[in-house]
């Protein structure tokens, strides 16, 4: 699938997964993705951690589950470390630099053929939720887990986005108003 395809096809699916395993090569691939994002400074302060085995993946999907995330049982799942690393006075990147990085893999699943969802709330509002997955996962405790991103093949098509019109968002040449 061409890059522009996958933009396009790209949306967060919250639905059941198939019972199918999803290869360790192609999870690396999406790991390397991930990895490949653009870093601010080149400080390199997203980690990932890739999940396959069903025990540790069902155990942070209760926990996601029971702060509302809507979702199902994903054969394999990444979990998104970050380290708030300085870049200059008072100034990080880290949220830049681990967006790209979802964003690369969000791709990178999609053109796979696999689906999955940006979680990220559901664990940044719930310090117990941060602190089971760090303890399950043997984080130190200079990463702060930030998300996770279920894989899998959908059971279903799942309800994608409306935007608004192109029109309404993009201008060349400065801010114009469309009224």
């Amino acid at each position: 699938m061409d890059t522009f395809e996958a933009i396009k096809k790209r949306y967060s699916y919250r639905g059941n997964f198939k019972n199918t395993a999803i290869p360790r090569s192609e999870i690396k691939q999406i790991l390397e993705a991930g990895l490949a994002g653009p870093s601010g400074c080149n400080k390199q302060t997203t980690s990932l951690i890739a999940l396959d085995d069903p025990e540790l993946i069902n155990s942070i999907m209760v926990y996601l589950k029971k702060n509302g995330f809507i979702g199902g049982n994903p054969p394999a799942g990444i979990c998104v470390l970050t380290q708030p690393i300085q870049s200059y006075p008072n100034v990080f990147f880290n949220v830049q630099d681990y967006s790209a990085a979802i964003e690369n893999m969000l791709l990178a699943i999609t053109a796979l053929n696999y689906s999955s969802c940006w979680i990220e709330g559901h664990i940044i509002k719930h310090v117990e939720t941060q602190e089971h997955i760090s303890k399950l996962l043997d984080i130190p405790a200079e990463y702060i887990v930030v998300g996770f991103l279920p894989i899998g093949i959908a059971e279903a098509e799942g309800k994608r986005a409306v935007y608004k019109a192109f029109e309404e968002r993009p201008w060349f040449n400065g801010f114009k108003c469309n009224k």
